[in-house]
């Protein structure tokens, strides 16, 4: 098919890569002329597994970037919005960039177009976007507006997209919601699992993905809702870690008999220094927004913020706990994006506990496999240095903070590591290490709802030396 796709942010950019690799001729449209030039010449602006294999491998032949929204309107059949919908002061989604779109596809029309929501919107906006473009000269019989919201993760959109759990199609009539399933055949059916060339599905992966049929503002709910879920999950299992310190439990112990149930799953039961990034904390607010709006007073999502808000500084504490006094401590940092697998450091707890540190007057020195750039420039103001490696910023430093789940970081040699440290002391807000193993290596071990791990018995002189 003839695809636009408008907007190049992570949505954007993977949706427009990976229906580019199932045979469609794709239109990426942006109206960054920096960005532009950088992806007409080859260039990935965002750290993702596989994302640049895809765009080397299509651009110029089936993908092209382009500044031009109405030639890309007129060049397609399936137009879809994937631009930013960040939040307003009062939690609500700024759709402002939504409804410039949607005017300017009302303008371009030159025949039967379906329009799809790609950005996370409220419920109800398939109706605005409906409504804009017969304002703006869009004949009624000649488009369709969908929802298909997307379900990526960071670190891993390629593969969520190409091998998904499932592929929901929110559209309000029968020809609009056959010609969107029609564009996913090739992964309801599986036939670009098996092609040569084809990107690796992950181990994870479903045999054949769901695909579910409902109204576009069904569809609309459904992300939400989901990403409301996750969150909770995340807020509930950070809530049992906190009561597993207080008595002297183990979360990983609760977390395995929690999970085992069927009804539960294992999945997103990882306790830690919170969620972050560019879909949970905004959605919530937008969530609980689209319900206040709608009569509903959604109190369990405050609890959830709540939670969240609250375990950074609950580890902030325990890091003060450790260390007793921060000021004029020198502090290894590793993890800045707020997730492993992808530079993004929107929202992420990991830059706000180093912005905490350097408010206590602690010395810095942080290292990320990825995000580096980009926290160079919001911690720009603070008094922050980085490391090309974790190594390097252990240097004789107080203590290590691990504030990201990379899997580099799970695999460092704890030996050399020890050896660099000015003292010891390690606090794990990822829980990536044994506290068993750490202690017989010679840490003192602070993780998230674990018991503490302190040094063995033969260790203690070294200790003593060191101080």
């Amino acid at each position: 098919m003839q695809i636009a796709v408008v907007g190049s942010g992570y949505v954007g950019l993977v949706a427009s890569a990976c229906f580019a690799e199932l045979g469609n001729e794709v239109i990426c449209v942006d109206n960054d002329s920096s960005k532009l030039a950088a992806l007409q010449r080859g260039e990935v602006p965002i750290h993702e597994r596989f994302l640049p294999e895809l765009i080397a491998r299509h651009r110029g032949q089936r993908l092209f970037f382009s500044g031009s929204l109405e030639r890309a309107v007129r060049a397609s059949q399936v137009i879809f919005i994937a631009v930013g919908t960040p939040s307003r002061n009062n939690g609500e989604c700024d759709l402002s960039f939504v409804e410039g779109v949607s005017r300017e596809i009302g303008r371009a029309m030159n025949g039967r177009k379906i329009v799809v929501e790609k950005s996370t919107v409220p419920v109800c906006t398939s109706d605005w976007i409906r409504k804009i473009m017969l304002l703006n000269g869009a004949p009624r019989s000649s488009f369709d507006v969908a929802s298909n919201p997307e379900f990526l993760r960071e670190g891993s959109a390629v593969t969520d997209f190409l091998y998904p759990d499932r592929i929901v199609i929110g559209a309000d009539s029968d020809t609009c919601a056959g010609v969107l399933r029609k564009l996913y055949e090739p992964l309801i059916c599986r036939t670009y699992a098996r092609q040569k060339d084809a990107v690796p599905a992950p181990d994870d992966a479903t045999t054949i993905p769901q695909l579910i049929v409902t109204s576009a503002k069904s569809a609309e709910l459904i992300k939400h809702a989901s990403n409301a879920f996750l969150a909770m999950k995340i807020s509930f299992i950070n809530a049992i870690a906190n009561i597993c310190e207080a008595v002297g439990a183990n979360i990983e112990e609760v977390c395995e008999g929690i999970g085992s149930d069927r009804r539960i799953g294992k999945r997103f039961l990882a306790p830690g220094i919170g969620y972050g990034g560019s879909c949970f904390p905004k959605d919530l607010k937008a969530f609980r927004s689209v319900a206040g709006e709608a009569g509903y007073d959604f109190r369990l999502l405050d609890e959830v913020i709540r939670i969240n808000d609250e375990q950074c500084q609950r580890f902030l504490r325990k890091v003060r706990s450790a260390l007793w006094t921060l000021k004029g401590k020198r502090i290894a940092v590793l993890g800045l994006a707020f997730k492993g697998g992808t530079d993004d450091i929107r929202e992420s707890p990991a830059v706000e506990l180093v912005r905490a540190l350097v408010r206590e007057l602690a010395e810095v020195v942080a290292y990320d496999p990825a995000a580096t750039e980009r926290a160079r420039e919001v911690l720009a103001d603070d008094a922050v240095t980085f490391g090309d490696n974790p190594y390097d910023v252990a240097s004789d430093a107080d203590a290590l903070l691990i504030l990201t789940d990379w899997e580099e970081f799970a695999a460092l040699d704890l030996e050399r590591l020890r050896n660099e440290l000015k003292y010891p002391i390690v606090i794990d807000g990822r829980n990536l290490y044994s506290p068993e193993l750490m202690s017989e290596l010679g840490y003192m071990y602070f993780s998230v709802g674990r018991p503490d791990a302190m040094p063995k018995e033969r260790d203690v002189t070294r200790l003593k030396k060191a101080g």
